[in-house]
């Protein structure tokens, strides 16, 4: 038994002792408590070769960084509400914030929330992303969810409450990318004839044109355009807004958004938050023509409304002067494919249309990239989303295909006319 002795350590040295409940014991300084006092965890085995080799994994962990930390024992709800309030929410934009928080409360929570925060696993989530889709979730709902609880959890690695991120272990939702069908040159004819007949019309041709997001074509600003150098600066986004009740006492008994004194709690806009999505763009003279009738015609709004003129600078604003809502906009714009006879679309697809004219016109990539603004490290692959290959394209390269193999007798070509081979 004199090995069983249990002899004085170093301070800070890791130590193996036999108990006198019979059982082997280690403890193991991995660093120190908030309180100053060392931080020293205990593990306990039958044998001491068992003991001494949970200690030695221990102090690699510890060395490693991977041990979690001292005090509370997060559940994985707790962690995520925590992270999304207090963490996430002070430094990432509204929209961003948005999601999270609907994630944590609608899916992660009630699938996940009860999980130990250093006991979930990466099999935990891959049965819950199968879960959510089989209750009707798409693939891209399951898919973001993924995306935030990585995130969050890489929060909590970065602090030391767990050792690893199952997240970024886990297979997230597989997505299959739509293969999205631009506008053609008819049909987005057609949609600019039915937009003559609307309010804010050119609101639609610099959407077909200049291929802006919603957000930039709605936070567009006429100080950030100027129609005699024939340019816009694109600085601004239009953000979703937020209500809260004005209905202080008695409630009004409707969502915040409809109560009769609801207030706003969301900015209207906010600085482009990318640094390619900061551009200027160069304006078609047809478009610079369309947009100085369509400042005259707000100037006579302004007029109409007298003193109810909001006058926040918005080129696409409201009958008084002031921001369109984009749930609004996207009405429009469905109404106006509904109208134009041209099938239905997303929004977003007058963007891929604008790509596509680009790519059809030639336009160096750099410039491109410019116009459409996309980040350096990834505008090929947007390229290569965005940019669809047309019909006209595939007959022009097949044209080109046939006029070098098949080529009259007598000239040369790899395959004469008659199909013999030179």
């Amino acid at each position: 038994m004199a090995d069983k002795k249990r002899t004085r350590q170093p301070n800070g040295a890791s130590s193996i002792y036999f108990g006198k409940d019979g059982k082997w014991h280690g403890r193991v300084t991995v660093g120190v408590r908030d309180d100053g006092k060392p931080d020293r965890r205990h593990v306990e085995r039958k044998t001491k070769a068992e003991v001494t080799k949970a200690v030695r994994e221990m102090e690699r962990a510890r060395d490693d960084k991977k041990l979690r930390k001292p005090g509370q024992s997060w559940t994985l709800q707790a962690w995520l509400e925590h992270w999304v309030e207090n963490i996430a929410k002070p430094y990432v934009s509204e929209n961003t914030y948005d999601g999270y928080e609907v994630d944590v409360r609608v899916h992660l929570v009630p699938g996940l929330g009860a999980h130990k925060l250093d006991r979930l696993e990466p099999e935990h989530l891959e049965r819950f992303y199968r879960k959510m889709q089989a209750s009707g979730s798409s693939a891209g709902t399951a898919h973001h969810a993924h995306r935030t609880i990585r995130v969050a959890l890489g929060e909590a690695v970065r602090r030391g409450h767990v050792a690893t991120n199952a997240a970024e272990i886990a297979k997230a939702p597989r997505l299959e990318e739509e293969d999205i069908e631009p506008f053609t040159i008819e049909e987005v004819q057609s949609l600019l004839v039915e937009a003559a007949k609307l309010r804010n019309s050119a609101r639609w041709v610099v959407a077909l044109a200049l291929g802006l997001r919603q957000g930039e074509a709605l936070g567009l600003h006429w100080e950030d355009v100027d129609l005699d150098a024939g340019y816009a600066r694109i600085r601004k986004n239009r953000l979703r807004p937020k209500y809260a009740h004005g209905c202080d006492g008695e409630p009004c008994g409707r969502k915040a958004g409809y109560c009769p004194k609801r207030q706003q709690t969301r900015r209207e806009h906010k600085s482009t938050k990318s640094r390619a999505g900061r551009r200027t763009i160069g304006l078609p003279d047809p478009l610079i023509k369309i947009l100085r009738q369509h400042q005259e015609t707000q100037e006579r709004e302004r007029i109409a409304a007298g003193a109810d003129w909001e006058g926040k600078g918005y080129v696409f604003a409201s009958p008084v002067g002031g921001p369109l809502s984009p749930n609004t906009d996207f009405h429009v714009w469905k109404r106006l494919l509904r109208d134009a006879g041209v099938r239905d679309g997303r929004l977003h697809d007058a963007r891929h249309t604008a790509a596509t004219v680009l790519l059809i016109l030639g336009v160096p990539d750099v410039v491109i990239d410019s116009i459409m603004g996309w980040e350096p490290g990834g505008a090929a692959r947007m390229r290569a989303r965005y940019m669809h290959v047309t019909g006209t394209m595939l007959r022009k390269v097949a044209q080109q295909v046939g006029d070098a193999l098949w080529v009259p007798p007598g000239t040369g070509g790899a395959f004469e006319a008659d199909g013999k081979s030179n």
